[in-house]
């Protein structure tokens, strides 16, 4: 009995193997590799969105290189005023580059215009712009046949300069301020008056210089265009009447007040050509300074004391034309 009963338990357990398979193991995934997120550009890092970066980038143009290369080519007599007129960091200042047309105001014998036509090359155009013939009679030591002479002084001027035979100088026009050319209308991408406003302002009172000047400034530039002002200037103590242009100084302040209602806005000054060495007294003018030197011809020690001061003391200014 114990035997059958032994069989019968090993068959249960045998047919229990065999119906009943082994659980299977849970399936095994794969290991997860974290997403990887690509790097952001490098621009992202100072703010700047890939919209902002341009394509390709732009080449820097030498132009301080070039305009060094065309102040050291000048004279030494005009290369011993650039202590006190500091041409590179004035024109740098303004913002003038190669192939601009820029007006220049009373070129005079040309000290800055050589500079200028070398710096602006020949794709630039370098305007020269005088005073208005009426103005000529008024300062009292030109004689008549100057004073006719400077009737035709639009038409000559460009021969002239031509005749300056600058290297890869720039084009030359003129005009007589009072008539600007119906063609040269928003022409210009900056007018300079580099020591040009005194006499407008001293004659203003009795014959009105200066507002049709400015006016011509604002007509010739382009929209946006650049006005820069470099001006002997008058300390704000000083009276005004002193400070009227006569003395070949007038103060910041009529400038600005007279640029803005000519249109113009003011965007930038510097203390480029400041020079605090210079304090003129009531009876002092401008002229006393070099390279005029006037009033110490006979007297060494003077002029020695006016050497030392330098030229004058000068604001500059940036306006610009609005959009």
């Amino acid at each position: 009995m114990k035997s059958r009963m032994l069989i019968i338990a090993c068959l249960a357990s045998a047919f229990l193997l065999v119906g009943c398979p082994a659980p299977e193991p849970p399936p095994v995934e794969p290991p997860q590799t974290p997403p990887v997120e690509p790097p952001e550009p490098a621009a992202a890092e100072s703010g700047t969105t890939m919209e902002e970066m341009p394509a390709t980038p732009t080449p820097d143009h030498d132009h301080a290189g070039h305009l060094q290369a065309v102040l050291d080519a000048q004279p030494e007599a005009v290369q011993a005023r650039y202590p006190y007129r500091n041409p590179a960091e004035t024109l740098a200042f303004f913002g003038i580059e190669p192939g601009m047309t820029v007006v220049e105001m009373l070129p005079g014998g040309g000290w800055y215009s050589r500079i200028l036509s070398g710096y602006l090359g020949p794709d630039g155009t370098l305007v020269g712009a005088n005073y208005p013939q009426e103005i000529w009679p008024l300062f009292g030591f030109m004689g008549e046949e100057r004073i006719a002479q400077m009737a035709t002084w639009s038409d000559d001027w460009p021969g002239q300069a031509l005749a300056w035979e600058v290297e890869n100088g720039a084009d030359y026009q003129a005009f007589v301020l009072g008539a600007l050319p119906a063609d040269m209308t928003e022409s210009a991408d900056a007018v300079l008056l580099i020591r040009a406003l005194h006499n407008l302002v001293r004659f203003d009172a009795e014959h009105g210089f200066l507002d049709p000047a400015l006016a011509d400034v604002y007509s010739v530039l382009k929209p946006g265009g650049i006005v820069g002002v470099v001006q002997h200037e008058a300390r704000p103590e000083m009276p005004d009447d002193w400070a009227s242009g006569a003395n070949g100084y007038i103060k910041r302040d009529l400038v600005v007040e007279r640029f803005k209602a000519a249109g113009f806005e003011l965007v930038a000054e510097s203390d480029i050509n400041a020079n605090p060495l210079d304090q003129p007294g009531a009876e002092d003018s401008v002229w006393r300074l070099p390279p005029s030197l006037r009033g110490s011809e006979d007297d060494p020690e003077l002029r020695e004391a006016m050497q030392a001061i330098g030229e004058s003391h000068r604001m500059t200014l940036k306006f610009i034309k609005p959009e």
